[in-house]
Parts: C-alpha cells; sequence; structure tokens
C-alpha cells in the first residue's frame, strides 16, 4: 500500500471538481411534489408521491437501467440528497452504481465527495464503487488509497472489489502487481474466482503470453472450477486464435464434450475478429458436414468479418445468398452491409439496400440512419443526408454524436443555409 500515500494530493484534484445541480432545494416532509414527464412532449402531469414512492421509483430505475441520460440521473441524486429524513446510505450508492454503469465515471467520483461534504458517510459498498471508478480512470494507485480506507474502517473487501483492482492493474498493463494481487488475496484466505483467473487469462492473451494463458487454465481444471465455452473465450479471442481453437477442442475432446451451435458462433466470432478467414470458412464448412444448424447470427458474424476486413464482394455474395438458405436478413445484417457499402464509398447501394430493408419489413434503426447519413455526408451529398435526417427524426431517432458534429461543422462553413439552421434548431 506504498502509493496510497503518494496519491493523496493527487486525489485532491480529482475531488475538487464540483457538478452543477439544477433542482432547486427541496426539503421532504410528507409528501414529494414533483413534474414527471410522459413521452409526449406536450403532455405533463403534476404527480404526489411520498418519498418512500419516489425512492423506491429510484430503486426500480436503478435496476432497469431505464434512466434516459445522465441529466435524469443527476436530477434524481439532487432530489435525495435534499430529503429529509436522508435516504439510506443504500439507494445512494445503487444511484451510483448505475450511473457508474452508464461509465459516467469521474461524475461517481464528485457525486461521492459531494455527499460527504454534507455529512453523509459512505459504507463498503460505496467505497468499492469509488474503487471501480478510479480502476476504470486508469488510477488503480487511487483505489488502492480507497481499498486502505475499508480497511481502515473495519469492512473486508469482498471478492468483486479485489476482482476490481486486479483488472485495474492488469489495464495497465502491470501483470505481475496483479499476480501479487491474486497471491495475497489467497493467503488471506479469497479464494480466486472464474473473474479472477480471467481477468489475467485475458491480459496474458493480449500480450501474446498464450502458453501462460493455457497453463493457468489447467490449473483452473485442476481445481475443479466449472469451465465452458466461455471460460475458454479470452484464449479464442487472443491473436492466438487458431492455436488456442486447438487446444480447446482437444480440451473438449478429453471430457467427451462436442461443440453446438453456440460454441461454434464463438468459436467463428473469435477468428473473424483476429481476420483469420480461411480458418473461419473451414469451421463454416465443419458445420454445414454435421448438418448443425447455422441461423443468422453465425452469417452475421461472418458478413461482420468480412466487410471490416474489406473483403465486401464475398461479404456480399454472402448477404446476397441467405434467402437460398431460408434465411431472412435482421436488422443486424442490414446494418453490417450498410456500414461496409459505406466504408466502400458504395453509397447508392447502400441507398438502395435501404429501400429494400423497408421494403421486406425489416425496419431500419437509428444505427442504420446514422450509418447512412455519415456515409452521405462524406461523399458530400448534403441534401440527401439532409433528407435522411428529417425522416430519421419523424421516426423518433436521434442524429448520434458524428452526425451532431458532422452538421454543426458544415453549418459554420455554410453559416447563411437557413435549411441547416432549421434542421439544427
Amino acid at each position: 500500500m506504498g502509493i496510497v500515500a503518494n496519491s493523496r494530493k493527487s486525489l485532491g484534484l480529482i475531488f475538487r471538481v464540483r457538478l452543477p445541480f439544477h433542482s432547486a432545494a427541496l426539503t421532504l416532509t410528507s409528501s414529494y411534489y414533483s413534474t414527471l414527464t410522459h413521452s409526449s412532449s406536450t403532455s405533463r402531469v403534476n404527480v404526489v408521491e411520498t418519498p418512500y414512492q419516489f425512492l423506491q421509483s429510484v430503486r426500480d430505475q436503478c435496476k432497469a437501467r431505464a434512466f434516459r441520460n445522465l441529466d435524469h440521473a443527476l436530477h434524481l441524486f439532487d432530489t435525495m440528497l435534499h430529503m429529509r429524513p436522508l435516504p439510506s446510505i443504500m439507494d445512494f450508492t445503487q444511484l451510483l452504481g448505475a450511473i457508474a454503469r452508464m461509465k459516467y465515471y469521474s461524475e461517481v467520483i464528485t457525486l461521492i465527495k459531494q455527499m460527504e461534504s454534507l455529512g453523509i458517510s459512505p459504507d463498503d459498498y460505496t467505497l468499492s464503487t469509488l474503487i471501480n471508478c478510479f480502476c476504470h480512470l486508469n488510477r488503480v494507485d487511487f483505489g488502492f488509497s480507497v481499498l486502505a480506507r475499508i480497511l481502515k474502517l473495519g469492512y473486508q473487501p469482498d471478492c468483486i472489489t479485489l476482482n476490481t483492482l486486479v483488472k485495474g492493474l492488469c489495464l495497465q498493463g502491470n501483470l505481475a502487481g496483479a499476480a501479487r494481487l491474486v497471491v495475497e488475496m489467497e493467503k488471506k484466505g479469497y479464494k480466486p474466482d472464474v473473474i479472477t483467473y480471467g481477468t489475467v487469462i485475458n491480459s496474458l492473451c493480449k500480450i501474446g503470453e498464450t502458453g501462460e494463458a493455457v497453463r493457468l487454465l489447467r490449473k483452473m481444471e485442476e481445481e475443479n472450477f466449472e469451465l465452458d465455452v466461455h471460460s475458454y473465450w479470452w484464449l479464442l479471442s487472443s491473436g492466438e486464435t487458431p492455436g488456442c481453437i486447438r487446444v480447446f477442442r482437444n480440451r473438449m475432446r478429453a471430457y467427451g464434450q462436442h461443440p453446438d451451435p453456440q460454441t461454434y458462433a464463438i468459436l467463428l466470432d473469435g477468428l473473424c475478429k483476429n481476420n483469420h478467414f480461411d480458418e473461419a470458412m473451414t469451421l463454416f464448412q465443419e458445420m454445414e458436414d454435421k448438418k448443425l444448424d447455422r441461423d443468422i447470427v453465425i452469417y452475421n458474424i461472418l458478413i461482420n468479418g468480412l466487410c471490416n476486413a474489406g473483403k465486401l464482394t464475398t461479404a456480399r455474395e454472402l448477404f446476397y445468398s441467405l434467402p437460398t438458405k431460408g434465411l431472412q436478413p435482421n436488422v443486424w445484417t442490414y446494418n453490417i452491409m450498410i456500414k461496409g457499402l459505406c466504408q466502400e464509398g458504395l453509397i447508392d447501394e447502400a441507398s438502395k439496400l435501404l429501400e429494400k430493408m423497408d421494403e421486406n419489413g425489416c425496419s431500419p434503426d437509428d444505427r442504420t440512419y446514422n450509418t447512412i447519413i455519415q456515409g452521405l455526408l462524406q461523399q458530400n451529398e448534403t441534401s440527401k443526408a439532409m433528407e435522411l435526417v428529417k425522416i430519421m427524426v419523424g421516426k423518433g431517432f436521434s442524429a448520434n454524436a458524428t452526425i451532431a458534429s458532422m452538421l454543426v461543422d458544415l453549418l459554420s462553413a455554410n453559416p447563411g443555409d437557413k435549411a441547416l439552421q432549421e434542421l439544427l434548431q
């Protein structure tokens, strides 16, 4: 824990940040008055909620991951801070965890500091969330500072907290430190689980230490861990995929197991992501020889891999052969092909595929529209892009950050374009 003292000064810098809170200070006694906005932008209904009902609603939204955006979550947090009596630390921690799952790690750190400044003491679960956020921000040293605080308060960290630190060290490339932490865990009575080992195996694979990864997997087998195809995914997704597949299949045969379609899908995905297309097609043919069902998911994996590798001709042939195999493309299939066509500058063909998609009863989603709009803008087809933006918005979808940025840049270059101004209003 020698890094604890060194990180205190830096830790203070992070905590100086303050988020703006827009809600008015509310004191809740017997009831809480809120304005709930329904899906219709013109409908606003005043609803009276008791504090219990409000907190139950927050809990439900946390469990369902139903927050519209960060501002929505911050509004709830700010309201909770002004409730009297204050909600339990469990309620605050649940909301903080939900914000962390949205990947707003810096905001969570600031919110915890805000709580503490108001005299709300975090518990071990809150501090574990804080460790998770620091590790995702690549500040494992701050994570260890929080771990020291957990121990000083008399709490015992659980395996989830320690696994988070192991992952943080691995993300930094500090495999030696991760290994030492695992050893320390074992000495103190914490038994490493599948996630602990998996994190280290994944990191070993990423730096090409596949042999060490295999040895660690064998140790897991010797310690009677229940391993399935997902346990081997760390190996299969490494750059050494063909060799790892041989290891995996040998282990399956040793246990008298045979790959099912889901297993083949994972194997194909690993091969395609690492550009091993000859091996992927061999595996694909093996499925056919064994008369295993090959659903649209299998074809989506292959078509996506081919498009990403610039093998558009082969991807196109596979795509247009689907009806002959009794399969219909789904929205994911169309999105893959449209993206592949746009990447090659074939905007007209991508536009025709969008029309065909609608004709075949497969409704485009926001990703479909954003992909083709980006392609049109990159080809300076501004008027067509703007028409498609209007259609997209009319269907209830929104432009993503890339499209919004491109449109703003376009307006900067053409400040007198009234049509573009109206579109961005």
